[in-house]
């Protein structure tokens, strides 16, 4: 009865523990969490099934990995805002799976993503053929994003964070020296100052970082 007792007692605490955490580590959908986020998760409900399957051992035990558990996720977290070579490390970067109606071939194998796939996700958003795209996107959450022609066209992110995005440049069919000449025109004369650039109808869209203002 004892033990009960303990285990009822666990389980509560151990739902206000980790809804508490949940809560600081900030709102995600599903689809959204990040590599990180997933790991955490599921070493936290190991660790919250550890502490209900023996009852005898100190509840501190499992508390002290969860703390540890919501740390790191808040370092990885702020790592990610501060550094796009950090995010692009653990997430990873969307990928061009169909351009211009044509399958991209590589990058699937490259993503390890069949036609299967990609086909239940098109149909899923009520797509009948490649065809009738224009560029569709494999995130990294696994999520397909799918631009149809007469629909508004994605606009990519020439720069994030002062990092120049040479696989966007290279996407919009422009090279980083035709990107570093466009902010020369535009004032901007070190593209590290820069929090977001994108070319849109034709011109550049640029927001510095905050302290360059």
């Amino acid at each position: 009865m004892s033990d009960l007792l303990i285990i009822s007692y666990r389980t509560v605490f151990l739902y206000i523990l980790i809804l508490f955490v949940l809560r600081i580590m900030g709102k995600r959908e599903v689809g959204e969490l990040s590599v990180i986020d997933v790991v955490v998760f599921v070493i936290m409900a190991e660790v919250a099934a550890f502490a209900l399957d023996s009852p005898d051992k100190k509840l501190v035990m499992s508390i002290v990995p969860i703390i540890i558990l919501l740390f790191i996720q808040l370092i990885s977290s702020y790592l990610s805002l501060k550094s796009k070579k950090f995010r692009d490390l653990v997430d990873g970067d969307p990928s061009v799976i169909i351009r211009d109606g044509i399958i991209q071939e590589s990058e699937m194998r490259k993503q390890r993503y069949n036609l299967d796939d990609l086909f239940q996700q098109l149909r899923e958003q009520q797509i009948g053929s490649v065809k009738e795209v224009s560029f569709a996107f494999l995130e990294p959450s696994g999520n397909l994003s799918v631009f149809k022609y007469e629909e508004t066209q994605p606009v990519l992110a020439l720069i994030t964070d002062g990092v120049i995005q040479s696989r966007h440049v290279k996407i919009i069919g422009k090279t980083d020296q035709w990107l570093v000449e466009g902010l020369k025109t535009n004032g901007v004369n070190d593209s590290s100052q820069v929090f977001y650039c994108s070319f849109e109808n034709d011109k550049f869209v640029i927001q510095l970082k905050e302290e360059f203002h």
